[in-house]
């Protein structure tokens, strides 16, 4: 990266040369940009078992597959802000899932 020698901001491509958006300097001849980025911090991805995914709540839903009265719900934003969530039933006897939109 280069600097601008009159007020120390990053140079910036303008039209055919780099230049300084603050004082207007323009740089004459080529300009060196090079970005680099290392990571030092390795972080561990967690792994969630199917065991520990089925954590929601439980509630009265009728599974329309195997007839059992309780399923796991959750909701989910799955189309614009403005518009309604769509919620999720997971039946706990046949991990049937259905997805209700209002």
């Amino acid at each position: 990266m280069e600097f601008c020698p009159k007020c120390g901001a990053l140079l910036m491509m303008k039209t055919a040369r780099f230049g300084c958006p603050r004082c207007n300097y323009s740089a004459k001849g080529k300009v060196n940009m090079e970005v680099k980025e290392e990571i030092t911090d390795r972080s561990v991805v967690e792994v969630v078992s199917e065991k520990e995914a089925d954590i929601h709540p439980v509630t009265g839903y009728d599974c329309k597959k195997c007839g059992n009265k309780k399923s796991y719900f959750w909701i989910r934003q799955m189309r614009a802000g403005d518009e309604p969530e769509s919620k999720f039933y997971k039946c706990v006897k046949c991990k049937n899932i259905v997805r209700v939109d209002d």
